[in-house]
């Protein structure tokens, strides 16, 4: 199994190295913006805590990420009203994992709305920001 990286995109936004559209954090969690979404509105939730993804994580840091994907959940359907909600992980690249630091996507999906192939659009800054402001204020 490959170790994890301390120097990964998502450990950088959680020490605050590198910008991000934040939703939410806390001594467990950072909630942000994916700036490549599937659809409208779509959430990362990070543990701070160091894993490379769910297989190699503390018990303790997925017994506290999961009612944070609950109640990010929540808020995504209270502020966007999405007709369902997707909540997705992957584990390693032949999986989909892109960013290896484990991280939980809750993505809105819309009827009559498919969703973009991951990491091939990225949004507009504005909306990010907004859609965040959003969210955060449904949590």
């Amino acid at each position: 199994m490959t170790l994890y990286d301390p120097t990964n995109i998502f450990a950088k936004i959680i020490a605050g190295e590198i910008p991000a559209h934040t939703v939410y954090q806390d001594t467990e969690v950072l909630v942000m913006m994916d700036i490549f979404p599937q659809s409208r509105g779509h959430v990362l939730v990070i543990p701070k805590a160091p894993s490379r993804n769910l297989i190699d994580a503390e018990p303790a840091t997925l017994a506290a990420l999961l009612p944070h994907v609950q109640r990010v959940a929540r808020a995504v359907q209270a502020a966007l009203a999405p007709d369902g909600i997707r909540i997705m992980q992957f584990n390693e690249a032949p999986a989909g994992q892109s960013v290896f630091h484990l991280h939980m996507h809750v993505i809105p999906v819309y009827e009559g709305d498919a969703l973009q192939p991951h990491a091939t659009r990225r949004a507009d800054d504005t909306e990010l920001a907004d859609l965040a402001r959003a969210i955060a204020a449904r949590l």
